[in-house]
C-alpha cells in the first residue's frame, strides 16, 4: 500500500527511543525527511544514524527539550529552514512520574504540565502556520489508554493527558477548512523503558521478579502479550497518511484490547 508519503517532512518528537524512534523509523522507511529531537544528544546522534543507515532517509538530528518554548521554536525553525516546508508533526514526551495523589505537590503538577500538555501546546502552536503554508497536513499526538480509562498509581496521566485529547478534538473542527488533520494515538502496555521500570516496581511491591510481573501484565491482555513500539509506529504513519485523509479528531488506543471502554 503507498501510503503517499514520500518527500513529506515530519517532525517526530521524543525520538531517540521507544516509539518515538520507531516512529522516525517508519516514516523513514516509508520515503519521508525527518526531524527527530530528543534531550540527550549523545543518543539521538546514535538513533538518527540509525534510521539513515536502515532507510536512506534524510534525517535531522536537533537536541531539544520539549519543556522549554526556544528549544521547540529552534526545531521547527531548523526544519523549515532544511526542507522549505513541514507536513506532518508527531507530539510525544515521556509520561510523567507515578505515584497517587498525596504524594504530588505544586511542583509536581506544574512539571506534569508542562512535559504532557503545554509541550503539545507549543509543539502545535509552533508548526502551524507551516503546515498551512503546505496546504494541510497531520498532526498525530502520542498519548495514553489513561485518557480512556485511568490507572492507578498515574493520577498524573490520569489528569493532563486528557486535556491533549480535548486540545486535539477542538482543533480538529477549528482547522478542518484548512485541510490539517489532528488524532491521538494510545499505547497501552508497549515494551519501552517506562513499561520495564513500572513493571519491576510492581514486581517489587507484590514479591515477584520482573519475569513474573510481566507475566502477570501480559495475562490482563486480551491478546496474552505486550505490545512493541512499531505497532504505535504503525498506526501513527498510516493516521499522518494520505491513506486516512478523512479520519480527523479521532482517538484510538493501541493496547492488545486492554481497556474496557466502548468508546
Amino acid at each position: 500500500m503507498d501510503l503517499g508519503l514520500t518527500g513529506k517532512v515530519v517532525v517526530v518528537a521524543a525520538s531517540s527511543k521507544g516509539m518515538g524512534k520507531a516512529t522516525a523509523l517508519g516514516f523513514a522507511a516509508e520515503g519521508a525527511r525527518v526531524t527527530m529531537l530528543a534531550r540527550t544528544a549523545a543518543d539521538l546522534a546514535k538513533s538518527a544514524e540509525e534510521v539513515r543507515a536502515a532507510t536512506g532517509a534524510e534525517v535531522l538530528a536537533v537536541p531539544a527539550d520539549v519543556t522549554k518554548a526556544e528549544d521547540i521554536r529552534r526545531v521547527i525553525h531548523a526544519t523549515a529552514d532544511r526542507w522549505g516546508l513541514i507536513n506532518i508533526l508527531v507530539t510525544n514526551a515521556g509520561g510523567p512520574p507515578p505515584g497517587v495523589f498525596a504524594d504530588m505537590d505544586d511542583a509536581g503538577w506544574q512539571a506534569a504540565f508542562e512535559l504532557n500538555l503545554l509541550s503539545t501546546i507549543r509543539l502545535t502552536r509552533e508548526v502551524l502556520p507551516h503546515l498551512r503554508k503546505a496546504g494541510g497536513g497531520a498532526i498525530i499526538n502520542i498519548q495514553s489508554t489513561s485518557v480512556k480509562a485511568p490507572i492507578d498509581n498515574l493520577i498524573l496521566s490520569n489528569t493532563i493527558r486528557p486535556g491533549v485529547v480535548g486540545l486535539a478534538k477542538s482543533l480538529s473542527r477549528e482547522l478542518g477548512k484548512d485541510g490539517i488533520r489532528v488524532n491521538n494515538v494510545l499505547p497501552g502496555a508497549i515494551l519501552t523503558d517506562r513499561l520495564r521500570q513500572m513493571m519491576s516496581v510492581r514486581g517489587q511491591r507484590l514479591g515477584k521478579s520482573p519475569e513474573e510481573a510481566q507475566r502477570l501484565r501480559e495475562a490482563e491482555i486480551p491478546l496474552g502479550a505486550l505490545g512493541a513500539p512499531e505497532d504505535v509506529a504503525n498506526l501513527v504513519v498510516f493516521l499522518a497518511s494520505d491513506r486516512a485523509r478523512y479520519i480527523t479528531g479521532a482517538t484510538i488506543q493501541v493496547d492488545g484490547g486492554a481497556v474496557r471502554s466502548i468508546m
